[in-house]
């Protein structure tokens, strides 16, 4: 049962509305006022706060105010209860954060409406959705009630790319996303010698591309087939549209794709800093955690030396000198050039 907490120093409505509530098996807690009101949100902790604006003690920008300067409650939605209408109280609500308003004088059915519609968006935020098409597509599902990806995916052309073809180069202007059904992809940025390094690995399940498209720019790298590969093409119009018509979705579309910063700077670190050997185990255990089918009992690394080199960011002639030491000490073993990590604890716990 969801906990209400409705702040509303009239007494006829603070009575009404929780008995409308209540008839629709939600938990009410009552305060006459603001102070009381943010003293009961401290301590029920409630699933969304009702609050009235012109109140004595404190008012319900004051209390929206010290909820979100709460870390316990600064996430509950918060739907204010007003008579004013003028379009400025309006504005400073939302600038505060108030998530919605309900005009008095209201009906039950208004009332039900939006507190259903905020909580079902709270849960929404709450959930944690795979990355890739499947998880974008239950997110649409959830927030909208229906599966909005049907005329995006429906229909849509598949290009099919050969061993270490180029997908995209660094420099062009993006006109379409890509989704992976099929292989593996590698990113990398060349200096002005010619040097690769990776900076992302993609598979079945992911997006490819969408940060050129989201920051509106050109593409910063370049992207190849590791393997025989398989892309849904998803045109720019068909993705704008998209995560323009809808401001959450698009926000949790932004979450789902976008790459974890601190993860990038941990890369970055380790790149600058770790020893060869530490280098190379991250690479194999980032290609293990990246490409690993849970389904097969041993996961092999079928990747050429070259790409290794790239991946772990040192000379090709270094990784396997390093290759070799893994193997004599028993970390990995190497079969028909594919690579087996028999010692996984001890290469993610390699002295740097």
């Amino acid at each position: 049962m969801k906990t209400i907490l409705l702040i509303e120093d009239n007494e006829d409505i603070r009575n009404n509305t929780a008995e409308i509530l209540e008839l629709s098996n939600y938990h009410v807690i009552l305060a006459e006022n603001g102070k009381t009101g943010v003293e009961k949100a401290i301590e029920h902790n409630p699933d969304l706060i009702i609050c009235d604006i012109m109140m004595p003690v404190l008012d319900g920008y004051g209390v929206l105010h010290a909820v979100h300067k709460n870390d316990s409650i600064k996430n509950t939605p918060f739907i204010f209860l007003t008579a004013k209408t003028e379009r400025s109280d309006f504005r400073k609500g939302m600038e505060l954060g108030a998530d919605d308003y309900i005009t008095k004088p209201f009906d039950g059915t208004d009332l039900l409406n939006a507190v259903d519609g905020r909580l079902k968006k709270i849960e929404l935020l709450k959930q944690k959705f795979s990355p890739g098409l499947e998880g974008y597509t239950d997110l649409v599902r959830v927030s909208s009630g229906k599966n909005a990806l049907s005329s995006l995916t429906e229909d849509r052309n598949v290009n099919k790319f050969k061993k270490k073809q180029i997908i995209y180069s660094e420099g062009n202007h993006p006109n379409r996303l890509y989704f992976v059904l099929k292989g593996k992809v590698k990113v990398y940025k060349t200096n002005e010698d010619g040097k690769e390094l990776v900076t992302d690995l993609f598979s079945p399940g992911d997006f490819l591309g969408h940060i050129a498209l989201l920051e509106g720019t050109v593409y910063n790298d370049t992207a190849v087939a590791l393997e025989d590969t398989e892309l849904a093409v998803i045109p720019k119009e068909d993705f704008d549209e998209l995560v323009n018509t809808n401001p959450e979705v698009a926000h949790k579309f932004i979450q789902l794709l976008a790459k974890n910063i601190s993860v990038k700077e941990t890369q970055l670190l380790g790149l600058a800093y770790n020893s060869l050997r530490k280098k190379v185990a991250d690479a194999l255990l980032t290609l293990q955690d990246k490409f690993q089918d849970h389904k097969k009992e041993k996961f092999i690394i079928d990747i050429s030396r070259e790409n290794l080199a790239t991946i772990a960011g040192t000379a090709t002639e270094s990784l396997i000198r390093t290759l070799s030491d893994f193997r004599s000490e028993s970390l990995i073993d190497i079969k028909d050039g594919g690579i087996i990590i028999t010692n996984q604890k001890k290469l993610e716990h390699l002295l740097n």
